[in-house]
């Protein structure tokens, strides 16, 4: 498995071969807007991503959708009429996932995205079958948090999360993994990503109670309520999602982050993972790359992803040269096709097994459980 991977980022660097047409790939970014924290990685390493692999040239066009799921559309069908691309990385957030699905599937594009929601490829089938992503499931990032809530005695727990369809997933994935664990659901509230004040939600939500609050959000957003549950003297725990985890969150949330839990990518807290834990190699390569670049604690597991998304494509690509020329409808489904076959592929989000039912092909090996000390991500597991 780990020699698959070897000749994957062989690929990413550079090998030698037969050239063939340009491969035109497209990124739908949150470079403005409340998702930029999470758009800005991922630009910085689709700007260090090579031009060309295996003798085969690649040309990138990188277009902002502002976090706005309207721009986002006219984003993927700029890429998809003026630019004839054969793939999109991207977009960044759920919301403007969902909505270019549409655009997606009626022109034969297909695109891996780096949101966090089931919803963008499930089911299986429709537009969706010209959608990937790579983050893991709601429940799959749910899992040991709320074991730990269990285990440390928690009995109830509340929500304040974002109206929009990335807070409904998470809400309803919070929602069966309390009742799964007996921990009584409080309730939920909500906020806009646009919002700059969440107290009064709050309060709604600390006048229940609740022995832990989990945040249903993404990006610097997300630390609104970390701060206003601090400010407000709350003692219980609180649980986070990975949509948050890169530098500007902690530069935001500040000292009142310290304590919160969270499931997150392995590559977070790549130097202190075991020898033994199976994504330390290729997270410990794309650190060391991404931070030699951009300066020490610069990574962000929204970067990651967008490496990740590369080499989904170059392990595909190889299958994809059969089918068609690039530039052709031929060639985008033979790409959808390969990156349906990509197995066993250790990236530095997760270990990629993809098939045509499951788009996302992630385990548990994907996560690790995570807090904050002193204004830096800590290994809980």
């Amino acid at each position: 498995m780990m020699r698959r991977a070897a000749l994957v980022v062989a690929c990413v660097v550079g090998l030698a071969g037969v050239a063939r047409a340009d491969v035109t790939i497209g990124a739908v970014l949150s470079l403005t807007g409340p998702g930029a924290s999470l758009g800005i990685p991922e630009r910085n390493v689709i700007d260090m991503l090579p031009r060309e692999i295996a003798g085969q040239k690649l040309r990138f066009v990188v277009l902002d959708d502002a976090s706005d799921s309207t721009a986002a559309v006219k984003a993927f069908l700029k890429l998809v009429t003026e630019e004839k691309v054969d793939l999109v990385i991207g977009p960044t957030v759920t919301p403007t996932s969902l909505a270019v699905l549409d655009a997606a599937g009626k022109s034969g594009t297909p695109f891996i995205s780096l949101a966090g929601s089931e919803a963008v490829i499930v089911p299986q089938e429709g537009n969706r079958r010209w959608a990937f992503k790579l983050p893991a499931s709601e429940a799959l990032m749910l899992t040991a948090p709320f074991d730990r809530l269990k285990a440390q005695g928690v009995t109830s727990v509340a929500s304040i999360a974002l109206s929009t369809a990335f807070g409904d997933a998470f809400v309803v994935a919070a929602k069966a993994e309390a009742a799964k664990r007996g921990i009584a659901w409080l309730g939920d509230e909500r906020y806009a990503p646009a919002d700059t004040s969440v107290t009064p939600q709050t309060l709604k939500i600390l006048a229940k109670n609740p022995g832990a609050v989990f945040i249903a959000a993404s990006g610097t957003p997300g630390a609104l309520s970390v701060i206003e549950l601090k400010a407000r003297g709350f003692k219980g725990v609180v649980v986070h999602n990975m949509g948050i985890a890169n530098p500007d969150f902690l530069r935001v949330a500040g000292k009142a982050a310290d304590g919160m839990i969270l499931a997150a990518s392995a590559v977070t807290v790549a130097e202190q993972l075991p020898q033994t834990n199976a994504m330390k190699q290729a997270a410990m390569a794309y650190v060391q790359l991404y931070e030699g670049k951009f300066g020490p604690n610069s990574r962000s597991l929204f970067g990651a992803w967008a490496w990740d998304a590369f080499m989904v494509f170059a392990a595909a690509l190889p299958g994809a040269v059969q089918g068609g020329q690039p530039g052709t409808a031929a060639f985008r489904a033979a790409l959808r096709d390969a990156i349906e076959q990509v197995k066993d592929l250790y990236g530095t989000c997760g270990v990629y097994a993809m098939s045509a039912a499951n788009h996302n092909g992630t385990d548990a090996r994907a996560l690790v459980l995570i807090t904050v000390e002193d204004g830096t991500w800590k290994l809980l597991q």
